[in-house]
């Protein structure tokens, strides 16, 4: 009877924790936004970047960029392969400028990362000065 009983309860666990698994897929999206260096996206509130030429500097200053999207959403941009490497090289390209990205979305404690798979300029007005 207790075999039974901890057979069962193993089934559950197990069907409980597929169906988690299968609803924590990522999910994909296309974002559109502003690509900007995050300390100025978290310490200045910024909307929009200030410059391309700062958010540039930033960028080859080691600061890690993300896309801000109207809503004030920050993206993170991450490689899905593993080691892990930097998306600042990619991104770079488009600091300072509305960007339209498309990619699977990651979520874990209020934060968003974007595995980019593919990165253009917006063709909405992203008049940012140099």
């Amino acid at each position: 009877m207790k075999i039974h009983t901890a057979m069962a309860a193993a089934v559950v666990l197990l069907v409980a924790v597929a169906l988690w698994a299968a609803d924590s897929k990522p999910s994909s999206l296309t974002v559109e936004g502003f690509v900007l260096d995050s300390a100025c996206a978290f310490t200045k509130n910024l909307k929009k970047p200030i410059s391309a030429d700062c958010a540039t500097a930033c960028a080859k200053a080691g600061s890690p960029l993300v896309i801000l999207t109207d809503d004030g959403t920050i993206y993170w941009p991450i490689a899905k392969a593993t080691p892990f490497s930097g998306q600042n090289a990619r991104l770079l390209p488009f600091a300072g400028q509305r960007v339209v990205a498309k990619g699977e979305v990651f979520e874990r404690g209020g934060s968003r990362a974007l595995a980019i798979e593919t990165i253009e300029a917006s063709t909405k007005n992203s008049a940012v000065p140099k």
